[in-house]
């Protein structure tokens, strides 16, 4: 099979050895592209002296990860790749992850986005966030069936046929960084397409030094609400409810509890989603109605 892999970097000189020295290191062959988002480290630099193989684009500015994946799937689409592999710069896979991804999605076409299960990057543990997602706490105690459906995995580390993403289309140009790989996930599950993991591999997440704020609480929320007014998986009068209201209730929640500062966050929230009905309700035509040229 012919895989790319797409790297979104910015400031990658951390995490580079380990995630591209996996991908090397796969039993299956894969291809290479990083996508740099103006790194202010040696990125750059480095990635042309020790991986000359590597395609590499520089963006003339950050364009988020959604809009910087985008270039390396079209890239995919036109140069006929069967499968991409979506990873964070922060992500690194066992040399046998690709392939069992790879088999799975052969004996499971039904499967638009496949992972495997995500370690921290020490590797001792399941990752938070993929815990979060797939129900699983103990790492010796792992599903025995090939693949596992769930509803929703993040976009650390994702195993994409381009026979899915040519119907589903590509990230939403609506978002610019979070959010982008619920939508496409809601947009997977319209159009018939599955979301699983594969329990026998694993890849690894380095991001457990991350520290939960105030502000990224509210980034996080801020994108669900986005993702669920633009999912196509409910009427635009529907998705009204989970996308705005229900921002505009946790107002009201926030204030009878005498939360002023959080009162006033979300209703900011929600008036702003508001002021982005517009391009809601684009971003809802282009993903009914999938033209991979509309996908920048």
């Amino acid at each position: 099979m012919k895989i790319l892999a797409i790297i979104v970097s910015y400031n990658f000189t951390k995490w580079m050895d380990k995630c591209l020295g996996s991908l090397k290191a796969s039993s299956v062959p894969v291809d290479i592209i990083v996508l740099d988002n103006g790194s202010k480290d040696d990125t750059v630099k480095t990635l042309r002296e020790r991986y000359p193989e590597v395609t590499l684009i520089e963006n003339k500015s950050n364009l988020g990860f959604g809009k910087a994946n985008n270039i390396g799937l079209h890239k995919a689409d036109r140069e006929d790749y069967d499968g991409v592999l979506l990873l964070n710069q922060d992500a690194w896979i066992d040399t046998n992850t690709l392939a069992a991804l790879t088999t799975a999605s052969r004996k499971h076409p039904e499967y638009g986005i496949l992972s495997p299960v995500h370690l921290t990057g020490s590797g001792d543990k399941i990752e938070h966030g993929f815990s979060a997602y797939s129900g699983l706490s103990d790492l010796h105690r792992l599903p025995e069936d090939e693949v596992t459906e769930v509803p929703f995995i993040n976009a650390a580390i994702w195993y994409l046929p381009m026979r899915a993403l040519r119907e589903v289309g590509f990230f939403a140009p609506i978002f610019y960084h979070y959010g982008e790989d619920k939508d496409l996930a809601n947009r997977m599950l319209h159009y018939g397409w599955k979301t699983g993991f594969t329990p026998a591999v694993f890849g690894y997440h380095d991001r457990e030094f991350r520290q939960q704020t105030r502000r990224s609480f509210f980034r996080t929320e801020r994108v669900y609400h986005l993702s669920e007014y633009a999912n196509i998986n409910h009427s635009f009068g529907k998705a009204f409810a989970p996308g705005v209201l229900a921002v505009g209730k946790k107002a009201l929640r926030s204030f009878a509890k005498g939360r002023w500062g959080y009162g006033l966050t979300y209703l900011s929230m929600a008036l702003a989603l508001l002021f982005r009905t517009g391009e809601v309700i684009k971003a809802r035509e282009l993903s009914l109605h999938v033209d991979l040229r509309n996908y920048v």
